[in-house]
Formats: C-alpha cells, sequence, structure tokens
C-alpha cells in the first residue's frame, strides 16, 4: 500500500487513482474517518477521467497511530508532505468537515502554483466553538461530551452519532444501516487517542486568517440541516470571508450529504471544477 513518510516517522497512507497525467483532485476527510469515506466521489471523478487522490490523516484509518501531532498545523504539514511527494499541481482540493478547514489552511499555505481551485464542504471553518469573538459558536460542554465519549465509550458512540451525522434521526428519513456501520468502521479503524485529542483540532482552530489568504476560486457546499456544523456559523460564513466565493447551500440536506446526497453532490463538484 502506498505511504509517505513525514518527518516525525509517521506513515500517511493515501489512495492514487486514474492517469498521473489528468487533473488533479484531492479529498480530505472529517473526523474520525479516512479517505473511504469519499468512495462515491472519487469513483465518480476517476470515470470522468481525473486523477483521484485522498489520504488518512494521522491516527485516522490506515496511517500510523502516532501518539503525537494531533492539531491542524501538523495535519497541514502532513499534506505539504504528500503533495511535495507526488509534485501535485494545479490541483483541486475538496474538504469535508475538518477535511475544509485542513483545505482552508493548507491552500493559505501551499506553495505557488500547487492548488488551482478549493472546496470546503460542511466545513469547520472559519471556528466552530463558542467564543466572546464568537457568541452563537457552538458550546465547550459539547466538545467536551464528544471528547468524553470518545476516550471511554467510542464504539457505542459512533454507532449512535450516525444517526445525527446523515440526518436518519428526522421524520421520514430513509435509515441505513449499511452506512451507518460503514461509518463506524471507519472511525473504528483509527486510534482513540488520535480520535480524542484531534477534537480540539478541529472545534477551536480559528481558520479566518487561513480563508482571507484564499486567493484561488473556491466553492462552499453546505447542508442547511447540518446538525454537527451548523450552516449559519459555519458554511455561509466562511462564503463572505473567502473572496469572491460560491456559496450553495441546500436545504434539508446533512451534514454526511457526500454520501447521502453523493449524485447532486457529484454533480455540483464537477460543474465548479470545469466551470
Amino acid at each position: 500500500m502506498p505511504f509517505v513518510t513525514t518527518v516525525d516517522k509517521t506513515e500517511i497512507f493515501y489512495k492514487d487513482w486514474g492517469n498521473t497525467d489528468a487533473p488533479v483532485v484531492m479529498f480530505h476527510h472529517g473526523w474520525p474517518l479516512s479517505s473511504d469515506d469519499w468512495d462515491a466521489q472519487m469513483m465518480f471523478f476517476v470515470q470522468k477521467g481525473y486523477r483521484v487522490i485522498a489520504h488518512d490523516r494521522r491516527g485516522h484509518g490506515r496511517s500510523t497511530q502516532s501518539a503525537g501531532g494531533h492539531d491542524m498545523d501538523t495535519y497541514v504539514a502532513d499534506v505539504i508532505a504528500l503533495t511535495d511527494a507526488l509534485d501535485l499541481r494545479d490541483a483541486v482540493h475538496v474538504g469535508h468537515s475538518t477535511g475544509g478547514g485542513e483545505v482552508a489552511r493548507y491552500v493559505a499555505r501551499a506553495k505557488p502554483g500547487r492548488v488551482k481551485k478549493a472546496v470546503l464542504v460542511s466545513a469547520v471553518a472559519p471556528i466552530m466553538v463558542k467564543t466572546d469573538a464568537n457568541p452563537d459558536g457552538v458550546p465547550m460542554d459539547v466538545f467536551d461530551m464528544v471528547r468524553e465519549q470518545t476516550a471511554t465509550n467510542r464504539s457505542q458512540f459512533y454507532h449512535d452519532f450516525t444517526l445525527p451525522f446523515f440526518g436518519y434521526n428526522r421524520d421520514g428519513a430513509e435509515v441505513k444501516e449499511a452506512v451507518r456501520l460503514n461509518w463506524w468502521r471507519q472511525g473504528m479503524m483509527g486510534s482513540a487517542l488520535a480520535h480524542t485529542l484531534g477534537i480540539k483540532a478541529f472545534s477551536e482552530t480559528d481558520f479566518t486568517d487561513d480563508l482571507k489568504a484564499i486567493d484561488v476560486p473556491t466553492l462552499v457546499l453546505h447542508g442547511e440541516d447540518d446538525q454537527v456544523v451548523p450552516f449559519a456559523t459555519t458554511g455561509k460564513m466562511s462564503a463572505d470571508i473567502v473572496k469572491d466565493a460560491k456559496l450553495i447551500s441546500y436545504p434539508g440536506f446533512p451534514h454526511g450529504m457526500p454520501v447521502t446526497n453523493a449524485d447532486r453532490i457529484n454533480a455540483d463538484l464537477l460543474a465548479f471544477i470545469e466551470g
């Protein structure tokens, strides 16, 4: 299996499908998942003639269960190590949830010529947690609960968490147990320590300056019924901060819309990438 080794000897697993000469779309997954969460998008774009790449963040999936480095700056340093090793140029970077924050910071710091476009999907930017400067954010006690459950009751908590994640707790929702189990499978592949420590990275990192620094065409996609990363205080605000960003919001779509509504998300991604 392909890996890139970082400066602290962490091995980052990645998938690289398609013709190496084709335009590149790189996908960044959310917490506590893996590159497998992008199956619907990677299959769609590789069949459209693109080279598609996705990695497992450190401590997630098949990457090393490292004891340290579970902060956004290190996550982005790992992405830089991978994109440098593959010498990716003019790539489109697509990030979901925590991966959306990762994309914002990576794109803001990327070397010239590395990034062509950026897409933030249900992303945690500009900041999730409630602070004096972000009074409508999610209260810290919510994240403290997630930390406690991840550290002590991870298997059951992950299975239960799929209900709001995919909007399966809404009246009339068609619950797909296999989708829930696939989410659980991905989460349980990773490290309990990495997942617990990584909660601070996605909830408390302030991406405002990163968003301001983005100077490539950017698309923001967000479900208006996102119960995990509320649209009004994240996607909507990010679209206002990034210069000339395009926003598409979806009434009724959940946080996990790249899975539950893959056809619509794939079509909008393709239109943006080829536009």
